[in-house]
């Protein structure tokens, strides 16, 4: 792992940096690049944008490691208030959301019992509901709520990551419970005992997982998001796809907002499911640094933004 990744995830876990650098203008500005607004009513003009070129969307409200209950049910309420303004306003949008941010660190079933709301609310509007994975210590505790909360709801996703070691097994391991997957390479800092340091290793480990989730989706008819911008890895999954005998229709691909978007234009224009993430929320500090340490490259790309017209 670089240096300059070991920075960046330091940063956005160090307290100090937090209750400062977000109000400074000029990372502010750099922010609205990748993030339409604070509040949901950016999410969704965004949304109409994108819309335009047939691209959905998916929601996250961010937050994570709340410290109390109340903060848990606030937060749940608000993805129950998101899921009705989503049915009003008609729009293709999806959420996502991590369960720290509804009270794991405070207790899996008030957290389960919160959820399962969320998850009835968009079993109700059929709509369906992503969960976000964390860092490594969170990954048995929500693998084991994502096979109760499938016991009863099959509009709920799981994002699992590349860059652990163990991620081939799980996503074995779920395939009797006929998983939606979506694949990323990882945002924490992570150990070398149980996570690839290097970015070529990720990406290698990326592409076997891929293939084996391709050949999931003509087996087993699971759903798969292969969220990453490297457009390398997509193509390799484009054309590996295509040799056993997938459409174009039958492969998804998920990106971020503000990153290559010309690119999901073409990738929807060319038949692929394509659905843009949209964070927003004041909580968006630690999220936006992970993204920048996922590749160190941005920053630079973060800094022509800022000085540019």
């Amino acid at each position: 792992m670089g240096i300059s990744r070991n920075i960046l995830l330091w940063a956005s876990k160090n307290e100090w940096l937090k209750s400062r650098v977000p109000k400074m203008s000029f990372v502010q500005k750099a922010v609205k690049r990748f993030m339409p607004g604070e509040k949901v009513e950016d999410a969704i003009q965004a949304t109409r944008d994108l819309l335009r070129h047939n691209i959905p969307t998916t929601f996250t409200h961010l937050g994570e490691n709340i410290t109390a209950i109340d903060e848990a049910e606030i937060n749940s309420q608000h993805y129950l208030d998101l899921l009705d303004r989503i049915r009003k306003e008609k729009l293709d949008i999806e959420i996502s959301l991590k369960l720290t941010h509804i009270g794991l660190d405070l207790s899996f079933d008030k957290t389960l019992e919160l959820f399962v709301k969320i998850a009835d609310k968009a079993m109700q509007l059929s709509n369906n509901v992503f969960i976000d994975i964390e860092d490594s210590s969170y990954v048995d505790k929500t693998i084991e709520f994502y096979r109760k909360i499938k016991e009863k709801h099959n509009n709920i996703g799981l994002c699992l990551q590349a860059y652990l070691y163990r991620t081939m097994d799980d996503i074995k391991s779920l395939s009797v419970i006929n998983p939606w997957i979506r694949l990323v390479k990882g945002a924490y800092k992570e150990p070398a005992s149980i996570a690839f340091q290097k970015l070529s290793e990720v990406n290698k480990n990326y592409v076997e997982l891929s293939l084996f989730l391709l050949k999931e989706v003509i087996e087993n008819d699971i759903r798969v998001a292969f969220a990453t911008h490297d457009l390398k890895i997509q193509e390799h999954i484009r054309n590996e796809a295509a040799k056993i005998g997938l459409p174009n229709n039958a492969v998804e691909f998920q990106m971020l907002y503000g990153i290559k978007t010309l690119e999901q234009i073409k990738l929807t224009s060319e038949g692929y499911k394509i659905r843009t993430l949209i964070s927003y929320g004041d909580y968006w500090y630690p999220w936006y640094v992970r993204r920048l340490a996922e590749r160190p490259a941005n920053v630079f790309f973060v800094l022509k933004n800022i000085f540019n017209k």
